[in-house]
């Protein structure tokens, strides 16, 4: 039992891993890591729904009748996007802010949805906690590590908690091409390329 937990939870930290081996949720993950603070806080809230949701999902999923499965899923996302869109609101403006539209579209992500469905709604509470636990920190950590990439190369400097650290000397040249709408897209097939030779290895 405790052999299979730990498997179900390490699995979303490498094996599948949502952006670089599911290849999911992507939309997010280009648009939100132009900087680390801004990836790292849209993987936590994303972590939030989805272990939330899972664990919902799982409690009800004797309960939900097949046909109005995924309505019901919706549901149940939407209201734990809610609590993370207030909560943002109130404590963490400036972050709620820079990532405007992306917060309440946690609603139609696809690793949340796909775990609901593909999981979730077949297993265990437990197990759904440790599903979507991994899942989630996988993902916080993808998306802090494209805007770690993206944002030293494009600026030069690390955020951290609206706090700039500078990295690199004066005379550093930055690559703001990194920070633009094409440069995500060629950082995430970098680091997926990357993801894919250490895999294969």
């Amino acid at each position: 039992m405790a052999k299979t937990l730990v498997q179900e939870f390490t699995k979303g930290l490498w094996d599948e891993i949502p952006p670089f081996r599911l290849v999911l949720g992507l939309c997010p993950v280009l648009a939100v890591t132009k900087t680390v603070e801004n990836g790292i806080g849209m993987g936590l809230a994303t972590t939030f729904v989805l272990v939330c949701s899972n664990i919902l999902v799982s409690s009800l999923r004797k309960v939900i009748p097949p046909k109005v499965r995924i309505a019901c899923f919706i549901i149940i996302i939407a209201t734990f996007v809610t609590v993370v869109e207030l909560v943002m609101q109130a404590f963490t403006y400036p972050l709620f802010l820079k990532l405007g539209i992306f917060i309440p579209l946690i609603v139609v992500n696809c690793i949340v949805l796909g775990r609901a469905e593909a999981f979730a709604s077949k297993n265990g509470i437990i197990a759904s906690l440790a599903d979507g636990l991994g899942i989630g920190i996988g993902f916080t950590l993808a998306l802090g590590a494209l805007g770690a990439v993206r944002e030293l190369f494009g600026t030069g400097i690390l955020t951290i908690w609206e706090k700039p650290i500078q990295i690199f000397g004066p005379s550093f040249q930055p690559f703001t091409f990194m920070i633009e709408a094409p440069g995500a897209f060629i950082c995430l097939g970098l680091m997926l390329c990357v993801m894919n030779m250490m895999g294969s290895k």
